[in-house]
């Protein structure tokens, strides 16, 4: 009967012919093969770290998303450049920087865009308020689900544009009416993620938290919430950018001012060069709100989802 050898009373000879033996083991097989030559031909692998190295930074992704709007901007001046369009279809790059800078020149540019800026931020507010709050109440509630969800399902489907006549007759066109709209725009995306959210939140988790004697808000804060935080901010981001397209019918109610008003002012008064610039204001001071939210989002999934 053979005898148990302890790792001491190995030789360095039978330590050789195991790594020998370990080497020849590991290359007989096609995938032992294959990885180690891609490692020294710098095939897959290195591909790999180098595309999570472009993109695995805030610089890097935001360079990579810089190449298209430059291709376009670059094509949009070799359509107009090469005659392709008349100005009034298409104005060149120039044109609408020109226009730009006469409509700050006189201060009107800062204002269209602060009393826009500020429209949609207190309808985001709002409407994101409101809809976190019905959301959660219907989420969790059987009974305000049946007796609610009815409606607002209806509510939901009325156009954006159908709400502006009724809402002149009952606040007239001063701010109020205006900032309901994007209330109405902003309200429903954030409320139908928390709704659905909830209602699929682990019912383990949720009987942990009782277990804990959690009950009511308190479980609602501490557990529920916690749970569905990344549809929370994707309801958010959703609803900000409603809040921006319900801002231009908002400024159709009898408006002066705004990105919305310029926009519009502009197609009457037969100026494509600032209603190209209202269009692209639009898009980056949308995009610039949805980066800061999204900054937001990630800081909130690494303390709490």
């Amino acid at each position: 009967m053979s005898s148990l050898v302890s790792p001491e009373h190995l030789t360095p000879a039978s330590h050789r012919a195991d790594e020998v033996a370990g080497r020849r083991n590991r290359g007989s097989t096609p995938a032992g093969r294959g990885y180690g030559s891609s490692s020294r031909n710098g095939g897959g692998p290195a591909t790999g770290r180098g595309t999570r190295g472009i993109l695995g930074t805030p610089a890097g992704r935001a360079v990579v998303g810089l190449l298209l709007p430059v291709v376009l901007v670059v094509a949009w001046w070799a359509a107009t450049a090469a005659g392709l369009f008349s100005p009034v279809q298409l104005p060149s790059p120039a044109s609408v920087v020109s226009a730009g800078i006469d409509l700050a020149a006189d201060g009107s540019l800062w204002h269209h865009i602060a009393i826009s800026v500020q429209r949609v931020l207190l309808g985001f507010v709002m409407g994101g308020v409101l809809g976190l709050l019905i959301g959660s109440i219907l989420g969790l509630s059987t009974w305000a689900d049946a007796l609610l969800a009815p409606l607002i399902g209806a509510i939901r489907a009325v156009p954006s544009l159908a709400w502006v006549p009724l809402l002149i007759l009952w606040m007239g066109i001063g701010e109020d009416s205006k900032v309901t709209l994007i209330v109405i725009g902003a309200f429903f995306p954030i409320f139908t993620n928390v709704y659905a959210a909830l209602k699929h939140v682990d019912p383990h988790l949720v009987e942990a938290g009782r277990a804990f004697g959690y009950h009511g808000l308190r479980l609602l804060r501490t557990v529920q919430l916690p749970a569905v935080v990344p549809s929370v901010f994707s309801g958010l981001r959703l609803a900000l950018a409603q809040a921006w397209l319900f801002l231009v019918a908002a400024e159709l109610i009898a408006s002066s001012m705004g990105l919305g008003f310029l926009l519009t002012d502009s197609q009457n008064n037969g100026r494509t060069d600032r209603l190209v610039l209202a269009i692209i204001l639009l898009a980056v001071i949308g995009k610039i709100t949805d980066s800061i939210l999204g900054f937001v989002e990630q800081k909130a999934n690494k303390r709490w989802a």
